[in-house]
């Protein structure tokens, strides 16, 4: 075979495979989907779900938020030096927060966090066959499994949002007012004199994406794992990765609809 054969036999055994994961990924949300109805009878399954996800987010997710913020002040501060009056650091940065960083990295946190635990939880249930006992007595995987982890996903990653926007912003004023001397009044003055309630509806809006495909991606891969132990860590890595890229390509297109 030659190179130039190989290469076309490559590409379309990759395409291949590529088709059949979003086919794969797609069944599995209209099975999602179509399991909604189950809510009520569910919902101490989505309570806990909501805990895990969301509450147990709230330190990691204060943390990245801070020092998100801190380290916009500092940016907004470099590049405006000799340029714009500091008089729109606080508009620079508050809209920024609102608009990117937010939303993008609470929802990479909680894919490295969640989306990797979700499939590293059902991962483990494939291999030992916890997955083949549930059918064995007539309970559906995805209504157990996977139906309370998307809504509480798609429902805590804005809350965890509004969260982190509201400390990155205090981390924003920190700097701006004890590092940079710029004034209170002047700070928050810029910051709602530029206040468009479109940012931050557009950043929760996102929010709502990346927390239902972050947990159906999570799952995907749970149910997909093989091979053991081993088999379970690759999941969660890929778990990962898979979520980390969606999220970012969700941004951009989300991105050019939305503004």
């Amino acid at each position: 075979m030659t190179f130039t054969a190989k290469t076309v036999v490559q590409v379309g055994q990759g395409t291949r495979r590529f088709l059949a994961e979003v086919g794969a990924f797609a069944l599995l949300a209209a099975k999602t989907l179509r399991y909604l109805t189950s809510v009520v009878r569910d919902r101490r399954l989505i309570l806990k779900q909501m805990e895990h996800i969301g509450t147990d987010s709230v330190p990691l997710v204060s943390i990245i938020g801070f020092f998100t913020g801190m380290v916009g002040a500092w940016q907004a501060a470099y590049q405006f030096k000799g340029l714009i009056p500091y008089s729109f650091l606080g508009a620079a940065v508050s809209r920024a927060i609102f608009i990117e960083l937010g939303p993008v990295l609470t929802a990479i946190v909680i894919a490295g966090r969640v989306g990797a635990s979700i499939a590293a939880e059902i991962g483990t249930m494939k291999v030992t066959e916890q997955i083949d006992a549930l059918e064995s007595l007539a309970i559906s995987p995805v209504r157990y499994l996977a139906v309370p982890r998307l809504l509480a996903a798609t429902l805590m990653m804005p809350i965890l949002v509004i969260f982190a926007n509201a400390i990155a912003l205090a981390g924003a004023y920190i700097v701006s007012n004890f590092f940079l001397d710029i004034s209170s009044k002047m700070f928050f003055d810029s910051v709602q004199r530029y206040f468009h309630l479109k940012d931050v509806l557009g950043g929760l809006f996102k929010a709502l994406f990346f927390g239902g495909f972050t947990a159906l991606i999570g799952v995907k891969v749970g149910f997909s794992a093989a091979g053991g132990a081993e088999g379970v860590g690759k999941a969660t890595i890929r778990a990962f990765v898979l979520s980390s890229t969606i999220v970012l390509i969700l941004d951009y297109t989300l991105w050019t609809i939305l503004f």
